[in-house]
C-alpha cells in the first residue's frame, strides 16, 4: 500500500462545500477496513473530528455527488455518506493506528499537497492572465488615443497643404508697374 497510484487517490478527492474531501467508503477501501469501522472510530473519538475535519453530506450534496460518480458505488448506501477533509484523513490515521492506515495516509497527504500546489499554480496563471488582459485593454485604449492624435495631425497637415496650395496659386511677390 506504500505506493498507491496518485491518480487513484486524486480520483477519490471531491470538492464539496469548497473543501477537498474524501468519502468514508473510499477511505475504508484504501485502509482495507469496513466503512462502519471508520465511522465507529469517529464516533468513539468525537473530540478529534470537529466539523471542519469530518461531516455528513446533506441530501442535496449526496445527489450532486451521486450524479458525478458511478451509481454502483452507492447501491448499498442506507445512510448519507460522511466525508473527511485533509486534516480529518490525518486524524483518522492516528485513531486507526495500523500500518496500512499510516502508509495510505502518507500517500493521501502527498496527493493533497500536490493538488494544493496545482491550485496555487492555477491561481497564479489566472491572475497573470487577468493582468495581461488589463494591459491589453490599457494598450488598446492608448492605441485608440494615439490613433486620434495621429488622425488630428494628418488633418492639420492636410489643412496646411491645402492652404499652401491656395496661396501658391496666387502670384506672390512684388508687382512692378511700368511707368510711361
Amino acid at each position: 500500500m506504500e505506493n498507491l497510484p496518485k491518480q487513484l487517490i486524486e480520483n477519490q478527492i471531491y470538492d464539496i462545500r469548497n473543501l477537498k474531501v474524501m468519502l468514508d467508503s473510499d477511505l475504508a477501501t484504501l485502509y482495507q477496513v469496513e466503512t462502519k469501522r471508520i465511522n465507529e472510530a469517529v464516533k468513539n473519538n468525537p473530540e478529534k473530528f470537529p466539523e471542519d475535519f469530518y461531516f455528513e453530506l446533506s441530501e442535496k450534496e449526496f445527489e450532486v455527488l451521486r450524479s458525478k460518480i458511478s451509481t454502483t458505488k452507492f447501491t448499498k448506501t442506507r445512510t448519507l455518506p460522511k466525508v473527511f477533509t485533509e486534516q480529518g484523513v490525518y486524524m483518522l490515521a492516528t485513531v486507526l493506528k495500523s500500518k496500512v492506515a499510516t502508509d495510505v495516509t502518507i500517500n493521501i497527504m502527498r496527493t493533497f499537497t500536490k493538488l494544493r500546489e496545482f491550485a496555487i499554480t492555477y491561481k497564479d496563471i489566472v491572475i497573470e492572465l487577468k493582468n495581461l488582459k488589463e494591459d491589453l485593454k490599457l494598450n488598446k485604449n492608448q492605441t485608440i488615443e494615439n490613433t486620434k492624435h495621429i488622425k488630428t495631425a494628418f488633418e492639420l497637415l492636410t489643412q496646411i497643404l491645402e492652404d499652401t496650395k491656395k496661396t501658391d496659386d496666387k502670384v506672390m511677390g512684388f508687382r512692378v508697374e511700368k511707368k510711361n
